[in-house]
């Protein structure tokens, strides 16, 4: 019988804490039979200790294959770009290193490639890993519910089923894939990529909307779970608001196929409203809410700006 493979890769840029804790829970799943795991973690423009304390994983849990390299342009596409050509495996799926992964994570991984051959390019849940010590804005459900929130979430229920871009686009934090499609599809977009861990990056939209135009079919499997590390920190009003305002910037030049120069006017118009709004609003929920959706339009405007259209030929 012959063993199938699946290569777990991890890009890290200085956040070895977080990423010792990732590969403890990978460590801790339960194994697929009739394949071998591996994990690659690629390292970008990192300067604190992570390589040591990889070298310490790797002699103390023999069990779990681990390999690691360098990318020194910093970056997160850059370094999704090195891993590529270091993969052999079958399968290859993606962990971000602020995340730990459920139990049944790899079983569930290799099962739904097992059970789905139709499939080229597969997502499952990633769920927040709330602790209880958030404050009770984030869970809001009503009409003055947060998003972006900062801790990234995306649940398409309980069934499996094919996904197409009309319905929703995973990012890369619980992707999988049958990994010719990596050759296929070609490399991560560097203009559209985080650099270091600041707030905009939709390098991954990019690339999974580029694999389905090339045909690549895609499936939803809702047991494959992923949990989100949730930083404190980040559930305050300026932060969500700077969220808002990158994630939406750098969303336009994956969402819109420009072909005329500029702004389009109706950005101004639902600026000045949700500003009026904010300013007007005496409930704290609805404040909030407003300040956001301001900065999220201001993000499109920017991303306007920035992805200009081609300049048309002067050729007849």
């Amino acid at each position: 019988m012959t063993t199938r493979t699946l290569t777990v890769l991890i890009c890290t840029h200085d956040r070895r804490r977080l990423l010792m804790r990732t590969l403890e829970h990978l460590h801790r799943a339960r194994r697929p039979e009739g394949w071998t795991v591996e994990v690659l973690v690629m390292l970008n423009a990192c300067s604190d200790d992570s390589e040591i304390h990889l070298a310490h994983f790797a002699q103390a849990h023999p069990d779990l294959p681990l390999r690691w390299a360098s990318e020194p342009v910093p970056g997160k596409s850059n370094a999704l770009n090195s891993a590529m050509a270091l993969i052999e495996s079958e399968l290859t799926a993606f962990v971000d290193d602020d995340h730990r992964v459920a139990t049944d994570y790899l079983v569930e991984v290799c099962r739904a490639a097992e059970r789905h051959p139709e499939a080229d390019l597969f997502c499952g849940r990633i769920l927040p890993d709330w602790d209880g010590s958030e404050p009770p804005w984030v869970h809001d459900e009503g009409p003055f519910r947060i998003y972006p929130l900062p801790v990234p979430r995306f649940d398409q229920g309980d069934a499996p089923h094919r996904l197409t871009p009309d319905q929703a686009i995973p990012g890369g934090g619980n992707l999988f894939l049958r990994t010719p499609w990596l050759q296929r599809t070609g490399p991560f977009s560097t203009d559209l990529g985080p650099v270091g861990h600041d707030l905009g990056g939709s390098e991954d939209l990019e690339w999974v909307l580029r694999a389905q135009k090339l045909g690549a079919r895609l499936w939803y499997i809702p047991t494959v779970i992923q949990y989100h590390y949730v930083d404190g920190s980040r559930l305050t009003l300026p932060y969500v608001v700077r969220k808002a305002y990158r994630r939406s910037a750098s969303v336009i030049g994956v969402s819109t196929a420009k072909t005329t120069p500029g702004v389009p006017r109706y950005l101004y118009r639902k600026l000045g409203g949700y500003l009026l709004r904010a300013l007007t609003a005496w409930r704290a929920d609805r404040r909030r809410f407003y300040l956001v959706r301001s900065a999220a339009t201001l993000g499109e405007i920017q991303g306007h700006r920035r992805w200009q259209p081609p300049p048309a030929s002067n050729l007849d």
